[in-house]
């Protein structure tokens, strides 16, 4: 399986709203509530992923002409980076990150941030983010965490 990695297009905001919903249903399920899914679920609907691609820089993963996969870079923040579960464990979301690094690098950012779902902290903490704090959105508990990044001449 070939994945390609590319920038979104606003063409792709429905299937990137497609990935996001079946990767909160069936992954972020296990560790929310049905509300605080349902929620999210609507705060990702395609018009609200057309929205949000303005101002960030968003990448998909492809494979046979379909999204796959999505993350993007909101100034020195990573959001949304989500795998649609069938493709999850091919190491798709670690390409993503790659490219979402290099990208923060490329534009001189030090630091890199994510506000974590409790089920993606380990993949998080697998690309050396640390943990810093924990914030809640009413019953929403989000794991903020950091990664420095090195430059390409530090040793």
């Amino acid at each position: 399986m070939e994945v390609q990695i590319r920038n979104a297009t606003n063409a792709d905001a429905p299937a990137i709203s497609r990935t996001i919903v079946d990767a909160l249903r069936e992954s972020n399920a296990q560790d929310y509530s049905s509300d605080i899914i349902d929620q999210l679920v609507q705060d990702f609907s395609p018009a609200a992923v057309l929205h949000r691609m303005a101002g960030r820089h968003v990448l998909v993963a492809v494979t046979d002409s379909c999204i796959v996969a999505t993350a993007s870079l909101d100034n020195n923040v990573v959001r949304s980076v989500f795998v649609d579960p069938i493709h999850q464990g091919r190491g798709i979301g670690r390409h993503l990150m790659e490219r979402i690094q290099s990208i923060a690098r490329g534009t001189g950012l030090e630091v890199l941030y994510v506000p974590s779902s409790i089920t993606a902290e380990g993949f998080y903490a697998s690309l050396g983010f640390k943990k810093i704090r924990d914030e809640f959105h009413q019953s929403e508990r989000t794991i903020v965490m950091a990664k420095t990044l090195k430059r390409c001449d530090d040793a």
